[in-house]
This record gives C-alpha cells, structure tokens and sequence, in this order.
C-alpha cells in the first residue's frame, strides 16, 4: 500500500494490479490467519476506500533484488508516497527510498 501525506490525513493509493496481488496473497500462506471472508472483506475495503490508480510504465528510480516489486516502486515514486509493506526486498531499499513496514508507518502515525 501507498499513503501520501496530505495536510493531517493520509490517503491510501493502490493499483488493480497490487489489489490483484493482494487477494492472492490473501488465498494462501495467511489464509491461517486470516478467514476466507475476512480477507475478501479486507481487499473490498481497500478497493472502496483507496484511490486506485493505474500502475505507471517507465523506469524506476530504484530496483528491487525482486523484479516483481518493481510496479510498487513505480507506484509509490510516480505519486510521491511512501510505500507501506512487510516484503524484505522493499525494506531494504528504506536509504533509497521512503518505505516503511506497517509496524513503522504506525509508529510514524502514532509519533
């Protein structure tokens, strides 16, 4: 997920692509911790309360060890927002770039 700070309140952008992955993500390795129904309910509420955009072609500004992660960077980098997410391949980028795990976006939140 993306948030961009905008006066005192953060908007959450997401793309149909990173929504798709999302449900995927949701259907095996945390389908343990999270029920069927509750992980549809999460993607239905982040699709009706984000502002989804389309995934920007082009160049990032930085690459992740992971290709696939590439189009988050995209995302974030095209709407000048942090990126919010728990992937190593993207923490490991936080000198390059703004990326923090959720637990940190929290604490940021919270001050």
């Amino acid at each position: 997920m993306f948030c961009r700070q905008l006066a005192s309140w953060f908007e959450l952008i997401a793309s149909q692509a990173l929504l798709d992955e999302l449900q995927r993500a949701l259907a095996y390795p945390l389908r343990a911790r999270i029920g069927e129904a509750d992980a549809a309910e999460l993607v239905r509420w982040i699709g009706d309360n984000a502002t989804v955009v389309p995934t920007p072609a082009g160049e990032v500004p930085v690459h992740s060890a992971d290709p696939h992660d590439d189009h988050l960077i995209a995302l974030a980098s095209a709407h000048r927002s942090a990126l919010v997410s728990g992937d190593k391949h993207l923490l490991v980028l936080a000198d390059e770039i703004p990326v923090f795990s959720p637990r940190g976006f929290l604490e940021l939140l919270t001050g």
